[in-house]
């Protein structure tokens, strides 16, 4: 798998091994930060990180800091393996063997050491039902910053039932085959 843009474009990252993920494709994406835009300076939260892949695409896109979730140690040490082989100073990232379910409890007020998050990122396994569970904890928990985005990649068959939100609310939905990126906005 390659970095699509910024700094470290073209550049390899590996796969954690002996794992079953199925990673985001690189059309989407290329089509997800084509949708953010401009991320300089932005703090980012990768929910179940796999292999870092967003995340690190972020850094190298201008991000100021990403905070790295997922529950398999292998995965945590493919990200940190991904992250020291490109370079990336220990300042910019933080990686947390965790529950993407329950972290975001973590995160919440007070928290100073991670603040409330501008993009949050999760690409939760298909068929759990664990997109919707993660996201209304993202949501209940108050840790995406005023206008912060929120994106789910998920199954285009799970419903992620928005409506039963508080604080975020639906901004638009993408399809790139049986993949649905839903992209939800945090009100002020």
């Amino acid at each position: 798998m390659r970095i699509i843009g910024g700094e470290y474009k073209s550049r390899s990252i590996a796969m954690p091994s002996g794992v079953h993920m199925r990673p985001t494709q690189d059309k989407v994406r290329e089509a997800l930060f084509n949708i953010l835009g401009d991320i300089t300076g932005k703090k980012v939260l990768e929910l179940f990180a796999g292999s870092g892949a967003f995340g690190i695409e972020a850094i190298s896109r201008g991000a100021v800091s990403v905070t790295f979730v997922d529950n398999n140690f292998r995965c945590c040490q493919t990200i940190r393996s991904n992250l020291e082989s490109l370079g990336i100073s220990e300042s910019k990232y933080t990686i947390i063997k965790g529950s993407a379910l329950t972290i975001p409890e973590k995160f919440r007020a007070p928290a100073p050491e991670f603040g409330k998050f501008d993009i949050v990122f999760m690409d939760p396994p298909y068929y759990r039902n664990m997109a919707k569970k993660c996201l209304i904890n993202v949501d209940s928990y108050d840790i995406v910053a005023p206008v912060g985005l929120v994106m789910v990649e998920h199954f285009k068959k799970d419903a992620l039932e928005v409506a039963e939100l508080e604080r975020l609310v639906f901004v638009d939905e993408r399809r790139y085959g049986d993949t649905v990126i839903t992209i939800l906005r945090r009100t002020l």
